[in-house]
């Protein structure tokens, strides 16, 4: 499990952190802190247990900002002030030393005018367009600005530059200039979402969930994991996975997905961003270890002889 993180989001919360954190694990992901102290906390717990840390932009809280920076908007505006917004962050994070710091991409997503997103959760109409509002040449050339622009921050700042897969067009499944930029990037990594795959593969009829992950896993850094269950609506999300969650009632399908990860890149960190505070201790253990035991063979004992 030494491949494991957990998540810690709005403040360093030291039930979750009792419950949900096992000695050995890789480390902690952080994202929009409101206190000063919290970062403290954050710090000096990874030092003392000796865990990385990672971001998710933003670490710190900012009502006045969208989550995500809009480094693909076809304003130019918009787009510096999401450069900015980051040139911000950096600076302040120089104290935690975040070994990677993730960001949203594409951002604003890009929908695909044939779907029905109706099932999709935005929080602000300013972060999707439709794809007749940009072309794919127009995607080509901001994106290659913005990996030139994030592998010379990774290298002033020393972190790992992480883009988390966000809803999909075939602007990007489709052709093949997304993975050129990450081959000729290797410091940027790619994040993973199995529910967020999972709910357009519901969604999208012309989306391929699997054929992404078999595409994409080899350049990832991070997986997020967690479940959500898809019928007439949208339910559960943030759910841990458990083996007993079947996809004929609705939840993705996580083995599947985890053998394919485990196929294209056994060596991936795998972080729960899931919501422990649904199941009982017993059953988290048991959900890390059905993980482990599908990534790496690990023995699954009886839930009689877990050990917490």
């Amino acid at each position: 499990m030494q491949q494991f993180m957990i998540g810690q989001y709005g403040g360093f919360d030291y039930e979750k952190f009792h419950k949900d954190f096992r000695n050995g694990f890789y480390g902690i992901e952080a994202c929009s802190f409101t206190t000063a102290e919290d970062m403290q906390h954050l710090i000096e717990e990874s030092r003392s247990k000796g865990f990385q840390v990672g971001v998710h932009f933003p670490f710190r809280a900012d009502a006045t900002r969208l989550r995500d920076p809009l480094f693909l908007s076809t304003d130019g505006q918009v787009r510096e002030d999401a450069y900015q917004h980051v040139r911000e962050e950096l600076d302040v994070l120089t104290a935690l030393q975040p070994e990677y710091i993730l960001f949203h991409y594409p951002k604003p997503v890009i929908l695909d005018e044939r779907v029905n997103w109706t099932g999709w959760r935005f929080g602000d109409s300013r972060e999707f367009i439709y794809e007749s509002e940009i072309t794919l040449e127009e995607l080509i050339m901001r994106s290659e600005q913005l990996f030139e622009w994030l592998n010379a921050q990774s290298l002033q700042y020393q972190f790992v530059p992480v883009l988390e897969f966000d809803s999909l067009n075939r602007y990007i499944y489709d052709n093949d200039f997304f993975e050129q930029l990450l081959i000729r990037y290797p410091r940027i990594k790619l994040c993973l979402d199995t529910a967020r795959l999972f709910l357009q593969d519901k969604l999208d009829p012309y989306f391929d969930a699997r054929a992404i992950l078999r595409k994409f896993t080899r350049y990832a850094g991070l997986i997020h994991l967690s479940n959500v269950q898809v019928n007439d609506s949208v339910q559960n999300s943030h759910y841990p996975v458990l083996p007993e969650l079947s996809p004929q009632d609705g939840w993705a399908p996580i083995e599947d997905y985890l053998r394919i990860i485990r196929a294209e890149n056994s060596d991936v960190k795998i972080m729960f961003e899931h919501r422990s505070d649904l199941i009982s201790e017993e059953q988290l253990q048991r959900c890390y270890l059905w993980v482990d035991g599908i990534l790496n063979g690990a023995a699954q004992p009886d839930s009689g002889n877990i050990s917490f």
